[in-house]
């Protein structure tokens, strides 16, 4: 299944909901562009809900670990929620969960860059 991206903004928070798979070629470019256009027009906090996605292969990585240095360099904040058991473990034999700031569902991601702009 090709990668479908389904954007919404809460309280100021752009969510970007991933369906399918985040594979090397048009579905990695795909994500990289929304997310760079989107830090490029003044989003500063992303969450990436990746509960639909089913498959990540070592592009669909390497696009993540892009976009994490992307939104930094922009001043920006990258969240992961909702990983599905298999990209979950993936990230944790990768040692890549300690590069991102994962969360178990989009609710706890919103939900700390609310606490974040309230402190």
């Amino acid at each position: 299944m090709q990668l479908k991206l389904t954007k919404r903004t809460v309280d100021g928070i752009l969510v970007i909901t991933c369906s399918g798979r985040i594979v090397f070629g048009d579905e990695s470019s795909l994500l990289r562009e929304d997310v760079r256009t989107a830090i490029q027009d003044g989003a500063k906090r992303i969450v990436l809900n990746l509960g639909d996605v089913n498959y990540i292969d070592s592009g669909g990585l390497g696009t993540l670990v892009a976009l994490q240095t992307t939104a930094h360099n922009g001043a920006a904040t990258i969240k992961l929620a909702n990983l599905t058991k298999r990209v979950g473990d993936l990230l944790q034999v990768t040692k890549l969960l300690t590069v991102f700031d994962v969360r178990d569902s989009e609710h706890e991601a919103l939900e700390s860059f609310r606490k974040e702009a309230a402190a």
